[in-house]
Order: structure tokens, then C-alpha cells, then sequence
């Protein structure tokens, strides 16, 4: 596997002075206003090749320019959120994300010229809503009508899940609303949501502690790699383990960090309050009282009655359930 334009080796621990100043270069020239055909050009006049010794293309700048690795951050297999990997960078973790949404080749971009939809706020993605007929997580996504909706993703290659489930987000995400207000009203929820609020803030100080000691370990590792004191395959096992353990310990990270914004303590009037909310604060308390929303198959084409069609699972640690 040839390795990253750039980076002086797999680990992408070292970076290429030269490379890395022709890359910050192209990046200028794309904010000046230049596309990537033109990029690609000058590159290739200035006699810059690829790591495999090819001219550089359109293609192959836009799969380099679209590879996290070169800020230093990587995407989370589940949310697809970027996150930072203490790694190397080429660039600055705010000029990928520019390239992202600005770089005119990219569609949907601001200058690309095709329209972009207004982007949707969904509620229950990243695993609290999930299929009620396969058990995959849903994903949210536009109807070919353009209305945002829940929906049970799939793959050609069978992977992902059964693709029969499909409901529209205002109707799942009211009844959901409706039913987590219900809780909040009973006696003493609020008190109880507050304490397990403040539980767990302090288990997210402790899980920020583990991540840094293993990013730490990540870098420390390649040093004998690299000095030819480790296998590929023993460094290969090693990177692997860690970054299995680095996965499970940001996930969890992620949880307690939307439960912390939950400022709810003292609220009268709820459903004023969620009516007004930010997302994030009605996301994080929705992550807080619900394990996840099971979502069935309609009856029928066209049925919007969501009673018979949705199962909550609360939490039983938060807010306590009814004798």
C-alpha cells in the first residue's frame, strides 16, 4: 500500500517538508479562487508526482484533499463526525473542513453551483434510533420530495440493515418529545436527572484521562516501528488494540459529553422550554432518558399514526420508573 502524499511513513507519524509545503500550497490556491483542475496543473508543472510516480490528476488531488489523515483527524466509523488522532498534520483541521464545504469540484459545496438542501438538525441519529425489524441504527436523510425522514440504511453488498423502515422525522421526533416531557413531569424527575447529570461529568474528567494516556501509547509506538525494533505485523497488532480501546473510550466520551449539556435543572414550563431549546440541549437530554427508540414497519403505504409503530427503551439509572 503506497503510503499517504506527504507522510514519510504508514504510521503518519513523520511528515515530507517538501510535500507537506506543496500541499499547503494547492490548499492557498484553492481559497484564492482556483479549481482543482488548475491546482493539478500547476503541480504537475512544477514536476511534483504522486508517491506511486503518476502525474497528478483532478481525481487523485480530490481523494487527497478529501482524506482526513492530512489534518490530523480521522472519521468515526459510526457518526462519521471527524475527530482529532494526535497525529501529523499537513494542514489545519479548520482548512479540511473548508475544502469540504467550499471547494467547488465537491457537490453540494458552496461553489459548486448545484443547490444544497438547508441542512436538517435530526434528533435521534447515532444510534438511539434504531429499526424495529433488523435492529440497525437509522440514519437520517431527504425523501425524494425533500422531506427529512428516518430510514433503515443498506448496501449492495448486503451489509447494513434490511432497508424496509422509513418514517418522517417531525412525526418520530414530536412523539418522542411528547412522551420524554411526560417523564420530566413526574415527581421529582428533575432532581434525579440532575444528579445522574452531575455522575456523569465526572466519569467524562476520567475517560478524557484514559484517551489521552492511549493517543499518548499511539505515538510511542511508532518510535521502535520505526527504529525497526517491532514487525510490521507485532506494530500492525499493537496500533490495532489501541485504537479498538481509543473507539470504545471516545464513544463513551461522546454520550456522557451530550448528557453534560443538559441544563433543565429549575425549568416550570417544559414544553415552552423544549419548544425553545437548542438542539444539542434537547439532544442531550433525549441521550440521557432514552437507550434508544425502536422504530416498526408501517401497516400500510401512507399510515401516520406513529402510537403502534414506535417502542421506547428508557434508562433505568436516570430518571426513576414508575411501580
Amino acid at each position: 500500500m503506497p503510503r499517504l502524499y506527504g507522510f514519510d511513513n504508514q504510521a503518519l507519524t513523520r511528515t515530507r517538508a517538501e510535500e507537506r509545503q506543496v500541499v499547503r500550497e494547492a490548499v492557498g490556491r484553492l481559497r484564492a479562487g482556483q479549481s482543482q483542475a488548475e491546482v493539478a496543473a500547476w503541480m504537475n508543472a512544477e514536476g511534483h508526482r504522486g508517491t506511486l510516480g503518476g502525474e497528478w490528476t483532478t481525481m487523485t488531488l480530490g481523494r487527497l484533499l478529501d482524506n482526513p489523515a492530512i489534518a490530523g483527524l480521522e472519521r468515526d466509523p459510526d457518526t462519521g463526525e471527524l475527530r482529532e488522532t494526535g497525529r501529523e498534520r499537513l494542514i489545519e483541521p479548520e482548512e479540511f473542513v473548508w475544502l469540504q464545504e467550499n471547494r467547488p469540484s465537491r457537490l453540494g459545496s458552496h461553489r459548486s453551483g448545484q443547490r444544497r438542501e438547508d441542512d436538517y438538525e435530526y434528533l435521534l441519529t447515532g444510534g438511539l434510533g434504531v429499526c424495529g425489524q433488523c435492529g440497525q441504527q437509522m440514519t437520517g436523510g431527504r425523501t425524494s420530495a425533500g422531506t427529512p425522514s428516518y430510514r433503515c440504511p443498506t448496501t449492495f453488498e448486503g451489509r447494513g440493515g434490511c432497508g424496509k423502515v422509513r418514517i418522517t422525522a417531525s412525526l418520530l421526533e414530536d412523539y418522542v418529545a411528547e412522551h420524554i416531557l411526560g417523564e420530566l413531569a413526574r415527581p421529582g424527575a428533575q432532581a434525579a436527572l440532575e444528579e445522574a447529570r452531575a455522575r456523569m461529568a465526572a466519569e467524562a474528567d476520567e475517560v478524557r484521562v484514559r484517551i489521552t494516556n492511549l493517543e499518548k501509547a499511539r505515538i510511542e509506538l511508532a518510535e521502535p516501528y520505526e527504529g525497526r525494533q517491532l514487525s510490521r505485523a507485532a506494530f500492525g497488532a499493537a496500533d490495532r488494540k489501541i485504537g479498538d480501546s481509543l473507539k470504545k473510550e471516545r464513544a463513551r466520551l461522546r454520550f456522557l459529553e451530550q448528557i453534560v449539556d443538559v441544563p433543565i435543572g429549575g425549568v416550570e414550563d417544559l414544553a415552552r422550554w423544549w419548544e425553545h431549546a437548542p438542539h444539542s440541549s434537547k439532544r442531550s437530554l433525549s441521550v440521557l432518558l432514552l437507550e434508544k427508540v425502536l422504530v416498526h414497519p408501517a401497516r400500510a403505504r401512507g399510515v401516520r399514526d406513529v402510537d403502534d409503530r414506535v417502542t421506547l427503551h428508557w434508562r433505568a439509572d436516570t430518571v426513576p420508573r414508575a411501580s
